[in-house]
């Protein structure tokens, strides 16, 4: 097992979390337009999603998501033993990424998230989020290796608005976002129920997109 690949995969998910959290607490701390903070919110998620994929997959593929990693890993594409070091590494490392933010903007690095995210709306749309991730993912591995860095940060940029979630699609983003009470937090006691969400446009993804993409190989483009 690489400690490089381990190594990338911590770094990535921790500047994911930066990127989420850090300007969700810098939109909240200059207005108080919910609309204008989500936006600034979505912006920075996507630009950072952008520069930690194209720097970091050489490295380890830029998984920074459980869910992206399982989705290899049971496809067959990446090596089970490497998988379940990665994904207890990316819930590290976006809890750690986190309590950077905290410290960075003089906030108590231990707390605990009071906003409320659940119900069948929030549910279906991280199931929907979550499916729609590994869409672009795979249809982009597939078509343009070369833009999927781009693919995912606009997909995330645009999921922010077009789910009634904000589109986590990431269970490592999810418990890391639980111990943030800020703009981009998640209460504790709605965790599982966004986990299970994404696990089963996992499910999903695992059926819909093998028939779409793998046996159309030869397909013109």
């Amino acid at each position: 097992m690489s400690a490089r690949k381990l190594a990338a995969e911590g770094l990535g998910t921790a500047l994911l979390l930066i990127g989420v959290v850090g300007s969700g607490i810098m939109a909240q701390s200059l207005t108080d337009d919910t609309a204008l903070a989500l936006l600034t919110n979505a912006i920075a998620t996507g630009c950072t999603l952008y520069f930690i994929i194209t720097i970091l997959g050489p490295l380890s593929g830029a998984h920074f998501n459980p869910v992206v990693t399982l989705a290899f890993a049971i496809k067959g594409e990446h090596p089970w033993p490497l998988a379940l070091g990665y994904i207890p590494v990316q819930v590290m490392g976006g809890i750690l990424g986190v309590w950077l933010c905290h410290v960075m903007f003089d906030l108590n690095v231990i707390q605990f998230s009071t906003t409320d995210r659940t119900g069948m709306n929030q549910w279906t749309s991280e199931i929907f989020a979550t499916f729609g991730l590994l869409l672009v993912i795979f249809g982009g591995v597939r078509s343009r290796p070369d833009a999927v860095p781009t693919l995912v940060a606009i997909y995330i940029t645009g999921a922010y608005w077009f789910t009634s979630s904000t589109s986590f699609a990431n269970p490592a983003v999810t418990i890391a976002r639980m111990f943030s009470d800020t703009f981009a937090g998640i209460n504790p006691a709605h965790v599982a129920g966004f986990i299970v969400a994404q696990i089963i446009g996992l499910g999903v993804a695992l059926i819909v997109l093998p028939w779409m993409f793998d046996q159309n190989k030869d397909a013109p483009r």
